[in-house]
């Protein structure tokens, strides 16, 4: 089934101002929307892979007059050649999405290792991946990724970080332990592995819960293990009013221990927190704690 975009999805979409998108129409016929029963314009597919690749190819500093000349199998050539001799993290982030649209795993995966042994995968996650997931997000909620194009990408990107973390498991027990979870409504893992692996580099001892731990779980962990912290991560949309309460009941679960919040949520949307709750906006936020 195709899919129709509006002429906003494809501004949100690419990058492009809407106005941008109209006058390349116009002027060099660009694109040629169709329309709907009740005369309103929309896009298809082939709309929304045509202006995202001449969007990128206008910021390499090709001319919209000349792009517009030119046949699609040219246009995509064009991007792949300057993709693959780029090494900017933006193009990057574009070469794992073309990999991905187009379902081609081995060369995401040789894209991923290469990444990876290039930047190392500190910088490899937090200056790539999790922007690259963003969009994955994004393209996945407009209909263009289907979910298991998305699960493919989680689960790489996790298998990758379980087998650091496995280099990384803190020898010396007598170091602080520090618990790593998620509420029982939140699936989204990755950064959570992510800030665990940060914490076993530092020295720390991790007990790792991981996605949807329910909260009789935590009482049960808590009364059973000697904890000196807490991390737990907010994604999904959520009301205030859950994230408040879950907060207290960690406050009275944890009344000794540092509790760490993190995630979207807590970063964008959430006020001031409960005295005694830390908000971890990124990475390096979390290492200036831990270090202290």
């Amino acid at each position: 089934m195709t899919n129709r975009y509006s002429i906003k999805d494809l501004e949100i979409l690419s990058g492009v101002k809407a106005h941008t998108i109209r006058i390349w129409e116009k002027r060099y016929n660009l694109l040629s929307p169709e329309r709907t029963d009740t005369n309103i314009r929309f896009y298809n597919d082939s709309d929304l892979r045509k202006i995202i690749n001449v969007a990128f190819l206008v910021r390499h500093q090709f001319k919209i007059s000349r792009i517009s000349t030119w046949e699609p199998a040219r246009i995509q050539a064009e991007v792949l050649n300057i993709s693959n001799n780029s090494g900017e993290k933006d193009e990057l982030t574009e070469q794992l999405i073309s990999c991905l649209i187009s379902f081609e795993n081995q060369k995401f995966l040789k894209l991923v290792n290469d990444i990876i042994h290039d930047l190392g995968n500190e910088e490899a996650y937090t200056k790539v991946f999790f922007g690259f997931l963003e969009k994955v997000g994004l393209y996945w909620q407009a209909g263009v990724l289907y979910p298991a194009q998305e699960h493919f990408v989680s689960n790489v990107l996790r298998q990758k970080l379980l087998a650091e973390i496995e280099f990384a498991e803190a020898e010396n027990k007598n170091q602080p332990t520090m618990l790593f979870f998620l509420h029982e409504n939140e699936m989204h893992e990755l950064g959570l592995l992510f800030y665990s692996w940060i914490a076993r580099k530092l020295g720390y001892n991790v007990i790792y819960l991981g996605a949807q731990v329910p909260f009789e779980d935590l009482q049960k962990v808590a009364s059973a293990t000697h904890l000196d912290s807490v991390l737990t991560s907010f994604v999904n949309p959520m009301e205030e009013g859950f994230f408040l309460d879950y907060l207290q009941k960690l406050l009275q679960l944890f009344p000794n221990q540092k509790i760490y919040v993190a995630g979207y949520q807590v970063v964008n949307i959430m006020a001031e927190l409960p005295q005694g709750i830390e908000a971890i906006r990124d990475y390096k936020a979390l290492k200036q704690k831990l270090t202290k």
